[in-house]
């Protein structure tokens, strides 16, 4: 893949840079990201398209020709001009409980498709859990047997799914969903668990409208969406984000604090 000196920068994060060049959307990513991460998530976009998602559409996977980037792994998607759902809610705060009902109805909407090719969401959940050994082993064990108890699933569950990763497109069309790298295969309270965990680590204040949104919307209770928090929050421990670390422990030890 050759990138344009005309590239802009849209967002860095840990693992990788995300530039608009022209008419795609390329995430490139650091040398410690292996090529068979890239490739499974333009099969993870692919299989979302499938089950009836709106997903741009991937264009390239392949390695940087040339440049700083040389030799690192990136994925070209479709380009969709418009902004994110988060900037949209930054400058319209008057309007929010609007913009968190169109989020959590589309969520639903996501949640609504079928695609039993994904990985699974429990496999995936044991194995970042077991990885994790910050964790007292007596609290894993108590978390791997929530997950023996959690029936196989075959609804989509993006696994990351906040404002930030919902694009409202100019042309006024229907929002678009990103970044599916971790869409798995499974039971949408789950999933709905992982997304109440992420709006309280980064907007803590609307963690519950959201629980209590979704609840409403989805006729699901609360408590069963936060039986799953400490289970999503120490799978999150699993990707190393050092300054979410002490967080996501309170988030995990919470109900354990009898050991």
């Amino acid at each position: 893949m050759k990138l344009s000196d005309s590239k802009i920068e849209v967002a860095r994060r840990h693992n990788k840079v995300v530039y608009q060049d022209g008419n795609r959307l390329v995430k490139v990513f650091n040398d410690r990201k292996p090529g068979s991460d890239v490739f499974n998530e333009a099969l993870n976009d692919a299989r979302v398209s499938e089950a009836g998602g709106r997903v741009p559409r991937v264009l390239e996977v392949s390695q940087v020709k040339e440049g700083e980037w040389e030799g690192s792994w990136a994925l070209a998607l479709e380009f969709i001009p418009g902004r994110t759902l988060e900037q949209v809610i930054d400058d319209d705060e008057d309007n929010i409980d609007e913009y968190f009902d169109q989020f959590v109805e589309l969520q639903l909407q996501v949640q609504s498709g079928t695609a039993p090719a994904l990985n699974r969401q429990k496999d995936k959940l044991r194995r970042m859990i077991n990885s994790v050994k910050s964790v007292d082993p007596s609290v894993r064990y108590d978390l791997q047997m929530r997950l023996d108890g959690l029936k196989g699933g075959t609804k989509v569950c993006h696994g990351d799914f906040v404002p930030s990763n919902i694009i409202i497109p100019d042309d006024g069309s229907e929002p678009y969903v990103v970044d599916w790298a971790h869409v798995t295969a499974g039971i949408p309270e789950v999933d709905a668990a992982q997304t109440y965990l992420l709006f309280k680590v980064e907007h803590p204040d609307s963690a519950e409208k959201y629980l209590s949104m979704y609840s409403k919307k989805s006729d699901t209770a609360k408590q069963v969406i936060m039986n799953w928090v400490p289970v999503v929050a120490a799978a999150e421990l699993a990707r190393g984000r050092r300054q979410r670390e002490k967080f996501l422990m309170s988030q995990v030890e919470v109900v354990f604090d009898y050991l």
